[in-house]
């Protein structure tokens, strides 16, 4: 058997974040036995393959020193460009384990890269990952399968008017981990934060703000078979002040969410238990839900609403699944063999046969 690599970091604000997800992946899967590489995506974009037993520290100042440059070509795959490997040398490897939260590694452009290369990876598709990191989208497609979700729409700058009443909540519209979220009083408000919060440029949106609703989350796999964690309510740290759980409440205690407060298995009412379960497996079917991932809702003792999916979660959600209890390794295992066996896409070329350009006049004819 080939070994896994796992990968993690990114041109992401949670890279650091990624790092600790990915290190935690590389221990449990040598403690099991299981041969594994580790690849550093930097803050830059390129690739490195790294000790797989170095810390967290190791990457305070970027790349570890003593590391090998990659390279991904297509059709190939990575490729060792000197360094800790003498010459070029391509990875042996039958999978990459994918710790690689927001940015280009949640929201498909690498899952894109890897399938040109013909790579096998865990986690979302191209089309799952761009679901799930769009929440306009995702909040329409759910709606679209028969779940409730509170209104939500794109915010501009000439947005005029809105249907619901505020506070309003205004968040990236691409993004996640309460990165650039805030809490307003009124659209004026929500459509100036366009101007001052960088996290907004590329889009935002804007919902009702519901003080009465609390969070709560619960993880899910589809592979081998669907199975869902017990349920979860996030906590704010004790020193938290915002309205709502930021950056530091979820990532803030050394180990990724893993070591975030919360309340697990959450006291719910049955009726809330049984709606978000319901709606979790409609979720997980609609978002092309693959390897783990993490469905948000917003509930209280009466309603119950989808909010967002992570695709790819903090530590990758292994700390949800007590009920029933999953090993960490044995979640990573099964996130392989979902790769390997379940693959993603494999781009073709058959019908390319040359006929139109044999048939074709000049190209300057075409624009004339």
């Amino acid at each position: 058997m080939r070994d896994a690599a796992v990968l993690f970091g990114g041109p992401s604000p949670e890279h650091d974040v990624s790092i600790l997800t990915g290190l935690q992946a590389v221990r449990a899967l040598r403690a099991a036995g299981r041969g594994v590489q580790a690849i550093y995506w930097s803050k830059t974009g390129s690739f490195h393959l790294v000790d797989a037993g170095l810390e967290a520290t190791a990457f305070v100042d970027g790349i570890p020193a003593g590391s090998s440059p990659l390279t991904l070509e297509a059709g190939v795959g990575f490729v060792a460009q000197g360094g800790r490997l003498r010459g070029t040398k391509s990875l042996e490897i039958d999978c990459v384990v994918l710790c690689t939260h927001g940015g280009p590694g949640e929201d498909g452009s690498l899952q894109g890269a890897l399938d040109v290369a013909g790579v096998a990876y865990t986690g979302p598709s191209v089309a799952g990952a761009a679901l799930g990191m769009d929440k306009l989208a995702f909040s329409d497609v759910v709606r679209a399968a028969g779940c409730r979700a509170l209104p939500r729409l794109a915010l501009t700058s000439d947005l005029e008017a809105l249907d619901f009443a505020g506070p309003y909540i205004v968040k990236p519209r691409f993004g996640g981990s309460s990165i650039g979220i805030d809490v307003v009083a009124d659209l004026e408000t929500a459509k100036a934060r366009l101007n001052t919060n960088p996290h907004l440029r590329a889009g935002a949106v804007i919902e009702p703000y519901r003080e009465d609703l609390d969070d709560l989350q619960v993880g899910v796999r589809r592979h081998p078979t669907v199975t869902l964690s017990a349920i979860e309510r996030p906590l704010k740290a004790a020193s938290a002040s915002g309205d709502i759980l930021n950056y530091t409440d979820k990532y803030g205690g050394g180990e990724g969410m893993a070591s975030a407060p919360r309340e697990l298995p959450a006291r719910v009412a049955p009726a809330v238990g049984e709606a978000i379960t319901a709606m979790a497996r409609i979720v997980a079917q609609a978002a092309l839900v693959r390897g783990v991932a993490r469905i948000d809702f917003l509930a209280n003792a009466d309603e119950v609403y989808v909010n967002e999916i992570n695709t790819i979660p903090g530590s990758l959600a292994r700390y949800l699944f007590i009920e029933p209890a999953i090993p960490f390794a044995q979640l990573l295992a099964d996130m392989i063999d979902e790769a390997r066996t379940v693959p993603t896409r494999r781009y073709s070329a058959e019908g390319a046969d040359g006929l139109v350009l044999r048939g074709a006049a000049s190209i300057a004819a075409k624009l004339a």
